[in-house]
């Protein structure tokens, strides 16, 4: 089973430990977000999991203790570093900041083990293309040794996007096309591996692989495992990732990203983050009398 501790909510920034109490007690219970009294138990041992990929946009919080779980299992990080600002991203920390992050992050789980996100890629009067083509160029002219690959996606506009930010301007192909064509030409400069992911179209023209950002190719490669020859089934329309098994939660995130599809409003997830308690073995609150428990099928994907 591949677990993904980051694809609801920015678990590494706002509940390393809890994240840490779980690895150690050996077990976490995930509650299902369509149907809240339906739990999932998984056991969190190398024997279950045959990968933990984690994403975040700020690493800090849990470098010191990291070791704990790198040590004992296969790992994947993805590392978001984005051109905007406060604005924007509120809760994240600055460009530079983040790239200093990075860098000790890299130092402690490799190379081939971290990818660069540089998503989602959006458009407004600020953020306008030349802007991404400027930042991307400075992130990538100091990232480039310290990653496995860079991983890049157009907004997708929701509808709560458009009531979250008014600002943002629709994306049309010919930015699109305009974007990849620039970016891919920034990545060949310095050495880096783009590829898309969640997208659609096709930009291999420029240099941009088509994959999945979780692949059983780019894991096995990062950790030097083997891995069956599977379908991948991907998450949503343009995924191409493998099956995952989520323990976050959606509304518990407090980057407050504009642009974020997991929070429906940023107050939601200030009042679920205050029912979080570190020692409860389910991200947010306890489990319920009436919740019915069920055990996780934790199948392997490993050779």
């Amino acid at each position: 089973m591949i677990l993904n501790t980051g694809g609801r909510t920015d678990t590494v920034q706002y509940y390393s430990e809890w994240l840490l109490n779980r690895f150690r007690e050996g077990f976490v219970y995930s509650r299902n977000p369509l149907f809240p009294n339906k739990v999932t138990k998984y056991e969190l041992t190398p024997e279950k999991i045959d990968c933990v990929v984690f994403c975040s946009k700020n690493y800090e919080p849990i470098l010191e203790n990291l070791h704990e779980i790198t040590d004992r299992f296969n790992t994947y990080f993805h590392y978001t570093i984005t051109a905007y600002g406060k604005d924007v991203e509120p809760g994240v920390p600055s460009i530079d900041k983040s790239i200093e992050t990075l860098f000790k992050l890299e130092k402690i789980v490799g190379k081939k083990r971290l990818s660069w996100r540089y998503d989602p890629v959006l458009l407004t009067e600020k953020y306008t293309i030349e802007h991404h083509f400027k930042t991307y160029n400075y992130m990538a002219d100091i990232l480039s040794g310290q990653i496995d690959r860079c991983i890049f996606s157009f907004v997708e506009m929701y509808k709560k996007l458009q009531h979250n930010m008014p600002e943002i301007i629709p994306l049309t192909e010919h930015d699109k096309k305009t974007l990849a064509k620039g970016l891919g030409e920034i990545a060949k400069k310095y050495n880096i591996t783009l590829q898309t992911c969640g997208t659609n179209g096709n930009y291999e023209q420029y240099g941009i692989n088509q994959s999945g950002c979780m692949t059983l190719d780019i894991l096995g490669k990062a950790n030097n495992i083997k891995f069956r020859n599977l379908k991948h089934k991907g998450m949503r329309q343009g995924c191409h990732c493998i099956e995952s098994r989520d323990i976050g939660a959606y509304d518990t995130c407090l980057n407050g990203c504009k642009y974020c599809y997991a929070n429906i409003r940023p107050d939601k997830a200030v009042k679920n983050f205050k029912r979080h308690d570190k020692n409860s073995p389910i991200l947010i609150g306890h489990i319920n009398a009436t919740d019915t428990i069920q055990e996780g099928n934790q199948k392997s994907f490993l050779k």
